[in-house]
Parts: C-alpha cells; sequence; structure tokens
C-alpha cells in the first residue's frame, strides 16, 4: 500500500517512518471537478495545489488533496479487457466506474476518516493491488469526466467547478497524451468519434448545469484560478461557514457563494445563479 500524493492521479508518493504526528482536520470541504475529456481538470487542480502551496507539504500534513474518478474504473473482465486494449470499450460510460466504491470512500473522506484508493494502469486496463492512502484533509479535490452525473455522489460536493475547454483542444490532447499510453492514431481516433464524444454529449455535458462555477479555458484562466484559491484560502483560515452550500435565510431558499463576473459587472449574482468565470488572458 503507498502514501497518498498530492494528486491522486498521478501515483503514489512516499511517506517515510517517524514522520511528525498528524494534526486535527475538520470534517472536509469537498470540491467536485467535472469537465471534458482532456479538459484540463487535473491541471486545474495541481495548479490550485501549487498556488496554495500544498504540494511542499508532508501527505499527512496537507490541508489539500486531490483525487481522481479515474482511479475507480471497474475490474475489467478478460474479455473486456481485450476489447479495451483494442478501443472497443467505452470508458466514458457512467457503467465504467465502480459508483458504489467511489460513494463509499467520498462517504468516508467526508467523515475525516483515512481511506484507502484502488490504483488503475491505463496502459494495461487493469486496476492493480496496489493501493493509496488518502489521509484526512480540509479541503479535498475530486475530480474527474462524471463526478456530477451520479446524484447521491454529486450531492456531496460543496461546491462544484466544470472547466469548459474547446473540444478541439480536448481532441487534441487526447491524441498525444493515448499516443504516449502505445496507442495508435486510427485507434484513438475511432475510440473517440465512437465512444468519447457520444458520452460527453450524452452523460458529461448535462451536467454543466450543476456546476456553481464554470471555468472556461482551464489552466489558462488565470482569474478563475485565483478566485478558487482565494475562496480555498478563507476556508483554511477557518472562514469555512460563509462558503457552505445550503445557507437559508428566513424565506427557507438556498443561496450559493457568488463569484464576480467580468470587470464590467459589479453587482452580485441572483440567489440560485452560477457564475461564468471568464478572465482577458489569451485562448488556448
Amino acid at each position: 500500500m503507498a502514501s497518498a500524493g498530492g494528486g491522486l492521479g498521478s501515483g503514489p508518493g512516499g511517506g517515510g517512518g517517524g514522520a511528525e504526528p498528524e494534526r486535527p482536520h475538520p470534517k472536509p470541504f469537498l470540491i467536485g471537478v467535472s469537465g471534458g475529456t482532456a479538459s484540463g481538470k487535473s491541471t486545474v487542480c495541481e495548479k490550485i495545489m501549487e498556488l496554495l502551496g500544498q504540494n511542499e507539504v508532508d501527505q499527512r500534513q496537507r490541508q489539500v488533496v486531490i483525487l481522481s474518478q479515474d482511479r475507480f474504473y471497474k475490474a475489467l473482465s478478460a474479455e473486456q479487457k481485450a476489447k479495451a486494449l483494442k478501443g472497443q470499450y467505452n470508458f466514458d460510460h457512467p457503467d465504467a466506474f465502480d459508483n458504489d466504491l467511489m460513494h463509499t470512500t467520498l462517504k468516508n473522506i467526508v467523515e475525516g476518516k483515512a481511506v484507502e484508493v484502488p490504483t488503475y494502469d491505463f496502459v494495461t486496463h487493469s486496476r492493480l493491488a496496489e493501493t493509496t492512502m488518502v489521509y484526512p484533509a480540509d479541503v479535498v479535490l475530486f475530480e474527474g469526466i462524471l463526478v456530477f452525473y451520479n446524484q447521491d455522489i454529486r450531492d456531496m460536493f460543496h461546491l462544484r467547478l466544470f472547466v469548459d475547454t474547446d473540444s478541439d483542444v480536448r481532441l487534441s490532447r487526447r491524441v498525444l497524451r493515448d499516443m504516449k499510453r502505445g496507442r495508435d492514431l486510427e485507434q484513438i481516433l475511432t475510440q473517440y468519434t465512437t465512444f468519447v464524444k457520444p458520452a460527453f454529449e450524452e452523460f458529461c455535458l448535462p451536467t454543466k448545469k450543476y456546476a456553481d462555477v464554470i471555468i472556461p479555458r482551464g489552466v489558462d484562466n488565470m482569474v478563475a484560478i485565483n478566485l478558487i484559491v482565494q475562496h480555498i484560502q478563507d476556508i483554511l483560515n477557518g472562514d469555512i461557514c460563509k462558503w457552505q452550500r445550503g445557507a437559508m435565510n428566513g424565506h427557507g431558499r438556498t443561496y450559493k457563494r457568488p463569484f464576480p463576473e467580468q470587470a464590467e459587472s459589479s453587482n452580485v449574482l441572483a440567489a440560485g445563479k452560477r457564475s461564468h468565470l471568464e478572465s482577458s488572458s489569451r485562448p488556448h
């Protein structure tokens, strides 16, 4: 079993003996980060970690942790694995994920427990015997293409972010990424047109409406990233109450924390409206 790293999609980190004792943690603030394949979800999460200085902190002392939905792909049968190796298995369908394990794991995380999460190998399309330990943290970023699809899981998030990136940009990133995993171009494009694009349109894109904040262009949108970082910093500084989802006013209506729009608007968002964060930085 491996110790948890900052981003639990990038492999296990080291955890030496004789480490400092774990500090007490409140129940964590759970942030869901969704978006299409290769939209930049994990890169956004990693940039947030970097700006908060959390990637240099000992694993047991980290206040912010990243966990990827990709770790919860189901173990495949021999027949399914053969299809996967040919690019004929749909990894973008909700049924490809072990949603029961995902829900149980997130429930334990929200309760402040240390949990073991599975490790998935994208080269062999198999779940490895090795697991990774996730220690309690103040803020947990859970990223994946379908993290908002299952209502039981969606309702666990205190904040929902959707990384919105141009489809051509996502395709080019997907091609480069999968070629590095040893797949040929024809197989990648066939898989994209057969499974990835239709699944995005049917399952992922409709969940955009559940987002509290939409981040166009992913990590290139530093206006949005800096707002999210400030949001998380306020939580880490103990100002979590004003961020909590479902704070009720006297009329029983729920209000979400408003993010500012572009410079032309200084008005507070109406109750229940989500922010669409834009920046003036160059597009992809």
